[in-house]
């Protein structure tokens, strides 16, 4: 199984709170690497971030076929997986492409147990393609850091969770849009994130950058950031990449 790893995979603009279907992101060369790695009338699945709501699974999926088409990415069944359909998940032999979209990391990692996700990998061998949440739920111990109001002041709230495997590296996507933000009156970088690395190393990618993973190998491309024991530092930039080797990341 090859898999990418994106922070942002593009596909979409929202105009009026409404979906609008563009090209896939380009930066860094990830369609490129997409389309290289794509088989032609690919059957693809999409395992939702935001299993229990419907409408908006139902508007990503159809805005994604469009995306898909307009990058010249081939396709038979374009599928969507959340808590209606759960049975769908049978079909993955069949599938070429798994793709894991964004959401809430918690919801979607439940959602990816319920399902036996991890055991049915094992011997699948297709193109795996995730964004933000999906990302971030493929490492072997999951950074599921604090994004919702009240989670980083809940006692209860679990950072560290178990995940798929796929990687060693713990992501945190969006960097460049969370640099400023702040949540239950603290500043979610420094205040929570930096607290959060001491003892471990979180990766941050910018929107455009991603990770190739492939055959134990892991590959950095675009922006992307160590965070570990509460100290920053660039390790990738724009235009360039970074080889590192399984699980060289905590």
């Amino acid at each position: 199984m090859k898999a990418i790893l994106t922070s942002s995979l593009g596909g979409q603009i929202k105009v009026d709170g409404k979906r609008i279907p563009t090209k896939l992101m380009e930066n860094n060369g990830l369609f490129d690497t997409i389309r290289s790695l794509w088989k032609e009338n690919s059957n693809v699945l999409i395992i939702s971030g935001s299993p229990v709501f419907y409408d908006k699974n139902d508007s990503l999926v159809s805005c994604l076929k469009e995306s898909f088409s307009l990058s010249g990415l081939s396709f038979m069944d374009f599928l969507m997986c959340d808590d209606r359909n759960r049975e769908i998940i049978n079909r993955l032999s069949e599938m070429d492409v798994l793709i894991l979209a964004g959401g809430h990391v918690p919801s979607q990692n439940a959602f990816l147990k319920k399902l036996k996700l991890k055991e049915r990998l094992m011997d699948w061998d297709g193109l795996l393609i995730a964004w933000s949440a999906g990302s971030m739920n493929c490492a072997e111990t999951v950074y599921a850091g604090p994004e919702l109001q009240g989670e980083a002041i809940d006692p209860d709230y679990r950072r560290w969770i178990s995940g798929l495997g796929i990687t060693g590296i713990n992501i945190l996507p969006h960097f460049e849009e969370l640099k400023d933000e702040m949540l239950d009156g603290m500043r979610l970088i420094e205040d929570i994130t930096y607290s959060d690395s001491m003892g471990h190393e979180i990766i941050a990618l910018n929107n455009g950058s991603y990770i190739v993973t492939d055959n134990g190998t892991e590959t950095l491309y675009g922006d992307v950031y160590s965070i570990k024991d509460g100290v920053q530092k660039q390790i990738c930039k724009y235009g360039e990449w970074v080889q590192l080797e399984r699980n060289a990341v905590d």
